[in-house]
């Protein structure tokens, strides 16, 4: 019996080698790669003011002592604001303890720099990724740069460390996620923000009214959207009423004076403090500048308006301008707002809002620190910061030292630091370093107070090591 044997098969031809996504179609390579760069640019130019002693017990000092205990198991004490103060009676901001792991593996304050420079750089992906799929790689690359650019976040990037360097990234993410009606998303990504800072329960609040607005047709969204509101209110009002007044040594909120002015506010005058003096419009205008003034006519600029309407009323001038760091959380919600807008436009008013963006952020850019990165001078040393830094090294590790303000930040990952201007308590600190010719040893420390401790430190007999140029030296007998 023969065995038939069958015709072989034909062979199905070879399948073809997928292609190669082209660059512009990858949104998360640009994206990435705009957030590693601000990121390098962030963190030399933070790290290099450091380094030229530029820095300050407000606010790296007190941060780095709050980290620093967190790091070591213990509560966040800060002797920079006093004896025995709790940092938590200040602010709100536990979620900074999630640095305290790396903090203690990299004890400096470098660590929290770097940290800062990453978290405010991680607020580029989402926009980048969003602005691409909305209006194209070009404008992803405008929405980007323009971002990381932004005179918010540089200004805080390269500034000392704060805790809204956490509330950057995170309202990226929330605001372009509630612009996509990704509603559980965007809650998600706000709810940390209760972590980060007393008055952003009002931002997540805000969040949940927009969910709620957008699922308005859809009664379980809209209710969804309404409980993450109340959940906003209520924890803003438990940290403000409740958690802040317990941990203060006072018993109350030490912030509640700059709202109503020390007195009892009236509604009338409301309005008026709303817009005057007319500091306050030019941070409403360059705001709006900013985001190419199309970002009014997105829902999600509303996000602006729980921050806006206390730095407003404040009665600190601090709050009313473009400088310092409390634009920053501002910056994610006016791009947010900026691309969600694109989506709604016309070609020629687009173009003419993006360039109005670039516009404002070539202008602002040299204003910031960022532009020191390709300053030769920014990175020489002075025979002034030469003589500081041979004064501190006479300073040992683990000593109770009290400093003026640029020197404190230099000395708290390596000794218990005090204000110079503060009245010790027993026993006195061994050591007493202060630099006159400091611009900054008039705030916190009013120059009066620094003069009459320094007296008071001599008449305690304290020796004399250093008095050259301004720079002094105390040891204690």
């Amino acid at each position: 019996m023969s065995l038939a044997l069958s015709s072989p098969r034909p062979s199905s031809p070879p399948r073809p080698l997928p292609r190669a996504v082209p660059l512009r179609r990858r949104p998360a390579v640009p994206a990435w790669g705009l957030a590693a760069g601000f990121a390098a640019l962030y963190a030399c130019v933070a790290v290099n003011r450091h380094r030229r002693g530029l820095t300050k017990a407000y606010d790296l000092g007190i941060f780095e002592q709050a980290v620093r205990a967190y790091a070591h198991g213990h509560a966040p004490i800060v002797p920079l604001k006093g004896p025995g103060y709790h940092l938590l009676g200040d602010h709100f901001h536990p979620l900074i303890a999630v640095l305290a792991p790396v903090y203690r593996v990299f004890p400096s304050a470098l660590t929290l720099l770097v940290a800062q420079a990453l978290l405010m750089a991680l607020a580029v992906v989402p926009l980048t990724r969003w602005a691409h799929e909305v209006a194209g790689p070009r404008v992803a690359l405008v929405i980007g740069c323009a971002t990381g650019a932004s005179w918010g976040i540089v200004r805080a990037a390269t500034d000392d460390f704060h805790e809204i360097a956490f509330a950057v990234p995170l309202l990226a993410f929330a605001a372009t996620t509630l612009g996509r009606r990704r509603p559980l998303a965007a809650a998600l990504w706000s709810l940390p923000l209760l972590l980060v800072k007393e008055d952003l329960g009002l931002t997540v609040a805000a969040v949940g009214l927009l969910i709620a607005w957008q699922a308005r047709r859809r009664r379980g969204g809209a209710l969804s959207g309404l409980a993450l509101a109340v959940v906003g209110v209520a924890a803003a009002a438990l940290t403000l009423l409740v958690v802040l007044p317990s941990f203060n040594p006072s018993g109350s909120f030490d912030y509640w004076q700059q709202l109503d002015g020390g007195a009892k506010p009236s509604l009338w005058t409301v309005p008026l403090r709303l817009g005057w003096p007319p500091l306050k419009w030019l941070l409403l205008f360059l705001l709006a500048a900013t985001g190419g003034f199309l970002c009014l006519r997105s829902p999600l600029v509303l996000l602006c308006v729980p921050t806006l309407i206390w730095r407003l009323l404040s009665t600190n001038p601090h709050h009313w301008g473009v400088s310092y760091h409390y634009s920053a959380v501002l910056m994610p919600i006016v791009f947010a707002a900026l691309v969600d807008a694109l989506r709604h436009r016309d070609a020629r008013r687009v173009r003419r809002g993006l360039g109005v963006t670039v516009l404002v952020t070539a202008v602002t850019l040299p204003l910031y620190p960022l532009h020191e990165a390709v300053m030769p001078e920014a990175w020489s040393t002075s025979p002034r910061l030469t003589e500081t830094r041979a004064v501190l090294r006479l300073i040992p590790d683990d000593a109770t030292v009290a400093a003026s303000n640029r020197l404190a930040a230099q000395l708290t990952g390596r000794a218990e630091v005090t204000l110079v201007c503060q009245v010790p308590t027993a026993p006195a600190p061994e050591w007493v370093v202060v630099d006159l010719r400091d611009p900054s040893v008039q705030s916190p420390c009013a120059t009066a107070d620094t003069a009459r401790m320094l007296a008071a430190y001599r008449g305690l007999g304290y020796r004399r090591l250093v008095d050259q140029d301004g720079l002094l030296l105390l040891k204690r007998p």
